[in-house]
């Protein structure tokens, strides 16, 4: 008979049988309907065998009667697991603890996701649903059913066209479909198009209104590029000039750069730390003493529990730093030159606005080497929309 899972449910015993009448005690076994298997002879006088704890206990009247000593080799069964178990209650009692923790943490909403809003602020989204018992730390069972919370925040922002509210672990996701409304168009009095600078037109595209230049047209400050009056002397009329009209106009920069750069570089010694987080505290485990290094920087990596689909407010910090220099790098006069030019060029393009096209330096003006600096002034041509608005007045 093999151990069968029902055997180690009661809980079973491996014995040592030592004895002249090992035959008859056999016999009375087998008369008495004991629940013995894995019978086996280890000596002249001496066999092995298992049997469940509830006949282990009655063994000991044909013991007596036989002379048969008997010496127990093996525990087995979950009555033993329990009891080797009740001895360690302070582990029972942590693991308990552990799972009923994990259980109460579960069951609190420790996060709140907001997607789809463009035009409702997400401050009044989740004010309406702190209103609804949406927030933070707030108990899963408490809360309302997710439609009925749904309705409930689209009667308190009526910009929303649809709401919805998942349940997911300890996260709460509410998506807003926002309503469409048509743009609101701003009132325009009538206006001419003229030019902001001193420019060449390259482009005019007039879509109201009257272009009175033309490309490759230099013109100055002022000057009107879209007229406001249609028709003729006999019968005209004023509008709204709209276009798109774009020029080449010349910037002067001035720049300088020194003749040696310097360069943040790692040595490569570092020194890491690491912390138990719970919540927004963390608990320093390993790295104490004090930094050994001047400059660094910190690169930091937080690991933190999941269980299922939720995220606990647990989790581990490993920072470590990296130990840092500046170095001084000597320039060439003609590569600080062109770093020089590059960094003028760049800033003239992201000063005109994001229309802006480079197209050449025209002149450079000026350029000497002082005091370990380039000092340097370029005329940039930069092609960018010069139009800009000028009402009419009767």
């Amino acid at each position: 008979m093999k151990t069968t899972i029902f055997n180690r449910l009661r809980g079973f015993v491996r014995i040592e049988l030592r004895g002249r009448n090992m035959e008859k005690l056999l016999n009375a076994l087998i008369a008495g309907r004991f629940v013995v298997w894995d019978i086996r002879r280890i000596g002249e006088d001496a066999v092995e065998l298992h049997i469940i704890i509830g006949d282990f206990f009655k063994l000991r009247p044909l013991l007596r009667k036989s002379g048969v000593k008997l010496r127990i080799k093996g525990r087995y069964g979950f009555p033993f697991v329990l009891d080797r178990l009740g001895r360690r209650k302070m582990f029972i009692v942590g693991i308990i603890s552990f799972f009923a923790a994990i259980y109460i943490l579960s069951m609190l909403v420790w996060r709140i996701d907001v997607e789809g809003n463009e035009k409702i602020a997400r401050s009044d989204i989740l004010q309406a649903a702190k209103e609804q018992g949406i927030y933070r730390f707030q108990w899963k069972f408490r809360l309302s059913d997710a439609d009925m919370l749904s309705r409930e925040l689209q009667n308190k922002l009526p910009g929303s066209a649809w709401i919805g509210v998942n349940v997911q672990g300890t996260r709460i996701q509410i998506k807003i479909v926002e309503s469409a409304r048509p743009d609101e168009r701003q009132l325009m009095n009538p206006r001419h198009l003229v030019a902001a600078k001193n420019a060449l037109v390259t482009q005019i595209l007039a879509e109201k209104g009257k272009p009175l230049v033309k490309p490759n047209t230099n013109v100055n400050k002022g000057d009107i590029l879209i007229s406001g009056y249609i028709g003729d002397a006999a019968n005209s009329q004023t509008v709204v000039a709209q276009g798109k009209v774009r020029g080449i106009v010349w910037e002067e920069a001035t720049v300088e750069i020194p003749l040696v750069l310097r360069q943040k570089v790692y040595t490569g010694d570092t020194k890491s730390r690491s912390y138990l987080v719970i919540g927004s505290r963390g608990l320093q485990v390993t790295g104490y003493g004090e930094t050994p290094f001047a400059q660094y920087e910190t690169v930091s990596n937080l690991k933190t529990v999941h269980w299922r689909k939720w995220s606990l407010p647990i989790g581990w910090l490993d920072e470590k730093l990296l130990e840092s220099r500046m170095e001084e790098i000597p320039l060439d006069p003609e590569e600080a030159k062109k770093i020089a030019l590059e960094q003028a060029r760049a800033e003239v393009v992201a000063a005109a606005g994001p229309d802006a096209v480079w197209r050449g330096e025209k002149i450079i003006l000026h350029e000497k080497s002082d005091n370990g600096k380039v000092y340097m002034k370029v005329l940039f041509e930069i092609e960018q929309p010069i139009a800009v608005e000028q009402p009419i007045i009767p």
